[in-house]
């Protein structure tokens, strides 16, 4: 039976509510309960106590640089002053040469407080941080996500991924596909080549660095072909990996690439 004058659903609805869980609903709830009273919830970037498993203390969040207007239009590299910005402004590194991808965006400025959450995360096995970097994702590139027919996550060469035993930006991308329901494909693209860090290196030097050196496999070219993908990656710094990517993904025939990471290391011409 439906609910009755008083909006409360009988005894002999099989339907959910808030006065009469489904039995599965109690067990997530006792389950979280005995995980918290084992390991009381920590702050995921400081460890101190927080109210729930994986979220920000106060301070913490606070710290916390969230990427905000103004920024570049294509790049979504942070201005520093409102002045710098615009309705069509580009970043030096844009007006000196457009990238191939259409656009993209960040979540974070890769600063002290970002790298407390990037760096766990890339190189210290803390995949539990993937499920609260996923919707600062997805609030940065809401409207990338909207256009987007497929995601696909930066590639790791072997021999890396076999030190570091996980992608982290495979990991990034599956985050935010199960967030908002877009099809993932992990392997769409392939390092044909180890390059070297790019850490130090200028923009130019990054760029020929990894000329080259990723490709579609054959076997996924069809499902990037005629599709407007998102390319997921943890930090961009002068763009020059995704645009390779890009290049790549428009080689065999993707209407569009845009990029979305979680961390943006800022120009310092725009300091």
């Amino acid at each position: 039976m439906k609910s009755n004058a008083t909006g409360r659903w009988s005894l002999a609805s099989p339907v959910k509510t808030a006065a009469n869980p489904a039995p599965a609903d109690w067990l997530r709830r006792f389950g979280r309960a005995a995980v918290d009273f084992l390991v009381p919830p920590r702050c995921a970037a400081c460890d101190e106590p927080v109210a729930v498993q994986g979220e920000l203390c106060p301070g913490c969040f606070g710290r916390t640089g969230f990427i905000s207007a103004p920024m570049c239009v294509r790049c979504g590299v942070p201005f520093a002053a409102a002045e710098q910005g615009g309705d069509a402004a580009l970043c030096p590194g844009c007006r000196q040469r457009l990238p191939l991808f259409r656009q993209a965006r960040a979540a974070l400025r890769y600063d002290q407080q970002g790298r407390r959450l990037i760096l766990p995360f890339k190189h210290g096995d803390r995949l539990d941080l993937a499920p609260i970097l996923a919707p600062m994702l997805v609030r940065a590139g809401q409207h990338l996500l909207e256009r987007a027919d497929v995601i696909v996550p930066v590639p790791l060469h072997r021999r890396r991924l076999f030190h570091r035993k996980y992608n982290q930006a495979a990991v990034l991308a599956f985050a935010v596909g199960r967030l908002v329901r877009k099809p993932v494909l992990p392997d769409a693209l392939q390092r044909t080549r180890r390059t070297a860090p790019l850490d130090d290196k200028m923009p130019e030097e990054r760029a020929r660095e990894v000329a080259g050196s990723l490709r579609v496999r054959p076997n996924r070219a069809a499902g990037v072909s005629h599709r407007t993908v998102l390319l997921i990656d943890d930090v961009m710094t002068s763009g020059a990996t995704a645009n390779a990517c890009t290049e790549a993904l428009l080689a065999v025939g993707a209407t569009a690439v845009d990029v979305l990471v979680a961390a943006r290391v800022p120009d310092p011409r725009l300091n």
